[in-house]
């Protein structure tokens, strides 16, 4: 969940910088990090970039996590998708995809991811209108998809894979496994 919010802007490899100086220090636990001052955090997670920005966000989250779960995150995967969603939601700093991200690979909950990858993925082969709302292509995913958890979360890692080999901001098409069909 740490990392869904550290991730925003930022290369994976960056938060995994921040994520492990976390884990050296045993702080990657809602009540731990609760005692820590912004500036102590924002030292922690520098490698992640924004970091005040980032800093106030986990704190953010990390209240919200202590108030309304007690802290413990078992208690939060019991909670409904939609009312965890719409929670998240209201948690500055978290939007859709930070919230998506922290619902199906931090709870465990089934709900599809829209991220940058599969925007480009999906407009460039004319599947969506650039300008397609968030929710207008989770709808449409979540939709055409089985619904479970396994299947969301490798569909997901698979256009992240498509999208860093083949379909970068300069595109590979010419040796794209989509063009070979």
């Amino acid at each position: 969940m740490v990392g869904a919010i550290l991730t925003q802007n930022t290369a994976w490899n960056n938060v995994e910088k921040a994520i492990s100086i976390l884990k050296q220090n045993r702080l990657l636990n809602p009540k731990k990090l609760a005692k820590l001052q912004k500036s102590e955090l924002s030292v922690l997670i520098k490698p992640s970039g924004f970091y005040n920005i980032k800093a106030k966000r986990l704190m953010s989250f990390t209240n919200f996590i202590n108030d309304k779960y007690s802290g413990r995150i078992e208690k939060m995967k019991l909670q409904k998708l939609s009312v965890l969603r719409e929670q998240l939601l209201t948690v500055n700093g978290i939007g859709e995809e930070t919230a998506d991200s922290i619902l199906l690979y931090g709870l465990n909950k089934p709900i599809f991811v829209v991220d940058a990858y599969t925007r480009r993925i999906f407009t460039r082969h004319d599947f969506f209108n650039a300008r397609a709302s968030y929710s207008s292509m989770q709808r449409f995913f979540m939709q055409n998809l089985p619904k479970t958890l396994k299947i969301y979360n490798e569909y997901h890692a698979l256009l992240v894979r498509l999208a860093k080999d083949f379909c970068r901001t300069k595109p590979q098409c010419s040796t794209c496994l989509i063009n070979a069909l």
